[in-house]
């Protein structure tokens, strides 16, 4: 079983794999923005780990997880969740870090610009009859 802090810096690395990642510090915390946004909170190190996510796709299935918390600040109304561990907790990693890839992808298109044109889609106008 890895560490916390293992574990943690696991999924830092992870999230910073994406494209335009960095890591960036603010309110003392460590956090993962893509362009000038947050997609992934990890707060500061400690005994346990925190992690919060934006969940579009999954929220409902994360909201039924026993290690699931509101985000707070308002936050959970735009569909952010906080996963809290303790030490000696069983933490799925891989349903990390696939919450950490979904919350790239709600946070990027907006993000990067680029992005953004390629998910736009181009509507023809309708012929009137």
């Amino acid at each position: 079983m890895a560490t916390i802090s293992a574990t943690r810096k696991a999924l830092l690395a992870h999230a910073l794999r994406h494209e335009g990642a960095w890591e960036d510090h603010p309110w003392g915390e460590d956090v993962a923005k893509v362009g000038k946004k947050i997609f992934v909170f990890f707060g500061q190190e400690g005994p346990d780990l925190g992690v919060g996510v934006k969940l579009p796709r999954s929220l409902l299935f994360a909201r039924a997880q026993p290690f699931v918390q509101k985000m707070g600040y308002g936050m959970d109304k735009s569909g952010w969740v906080a996963v809290r561990f303790a030490k000696g907790d069983d933490m799925p990693v891989a349903l990390l870090r696939s919450w950490i890839d979904e919350s790239y992808e709600a946070i990027a298109v907006a993000a990067l610009p680029k992005r953004k044109a390629r998910t736009k889609t181009t509507r023809r106008p309708t012929a009137r009859r």
